[in-house]
């Protein structure tokens, strides 16, 4: 394996950070190496710097496209880490649902807007369509909008595809749910046509304005602003607050936290685990 030098390393994560937001140091030399060998074959350079002036030469962006779905992590499982599905279940969509209501004046469908940044391949955001499918009997009276993005193509092209390995299939779903809302495909297991229309994905850098997204109610955005500096997770979740909605719900990582990172919003506790709210 080719290997890379301390002057590639730093050419190649400015290069990544320029493009993704994703913050390497020098600490990160093997992930580099390793996550980018396979283009640097498939595109027959003889060094990681000849590999950058391609990409950089590449008009068609081909080449960002495959270093950004080498190097982000696709690392995760359904209903990950319980506790944020169970407050999605119990708390936040139980009060969302009696705010909107009550505000409604009995005109229906009732409208809640759900955001997964950062969706990976899907299992995020299909954990939830299986709450909502089982908490909600009778969807047609919510217009429930469910967004999934992700800065990977690879990552967004999975997850509207929905099919799913052995392997991934089995890390976190229960075999009751297993057989419930997924079907065998091939010796892959595909989410259900009616989960799967629910949601809607689409290709988004976190570090892009976020005009034109829209609001939400309730925003998960875990385990991908560790990726980041602290000046841009500032900027990320000062974005966020402009997008949730007042009485919205963030849901971050379990090992994260915003203090010291976001003035506008305040944690709150269910159980136990951590919400944030916006601060009035």
């Amino acid at each position: 394996m080719k290997k890379i030098t301390p002057d590639e390393v730093k050419i190649l994560s400015q290069y990544i950070y320029s493009i993704s937001g994703i913050n390497l140091d020098d600490k990160k030399t093997y992930l580099i190496e390793t996550r980018l060998k396979d283009i640097l074959d498939a595109e027959e350079c003889s060094s990681y710097v000849e590999l950058y002036y391609k990409a950089k030469a590449d008009t068609s962006r081909t080449i960002e496209r495959k270093i950004i779905d080498a190097i982000t992590t696709n690392e995760t499982l359904f209903f990950r880490d319980n506790s944020p599905f169970d407050m999605f279940k119990f708390k936040m969509m139980p009060e969302l649902i009696d705010r909107r209501t009550a505000i409604s004046s009995g005109i229906l469908p009732i409208t809640i807007r759900i955001w997964s940044a950062a969706c990976s391949y899907g299992q995020e955001i299909y954990s939830l369509a299986i709450i909502l499918k089982e908490l909600l009997p009778n969807m047609k009276r919510y217009n429930i909008k469910l967004l999934g993005t992700d800065i990977s193509d690879e990552a967004i092209a999975k997850a509207s595809y929905g099919h799913y390995n052995k392997f991934e299939i089995e890390r976190g779903l229960d075999k009751d749910k297993l057989q419930k809302y997924f079907t065998i495909n091939h010796n892959n297991w595909k989410i259900r046509d009616d989960i799967r229309a629910m949601a809607v994905f689409q290709k988004f850098n976190l570090m892009s304005s976020f005009s034109g997204i829209g609001k939400f109610d309730i925003i998960f955005c875990r385990n991908v602003a560790i990726y980041f500096n602290n000046e841009d997770r500032k900027k990320l979740f000062d974005k966020i607050a402009d997008v949730l909605e007042p009485d919205g719900y963030l849901i971050i990582g379990a090992t994260e936290s915003l203090t010291g990172i976001s003035p506008r919003f305040e944690p709150q506790r269910h159980l136990r685990s951590v919400f944030y709210k916006r601060k009035y």
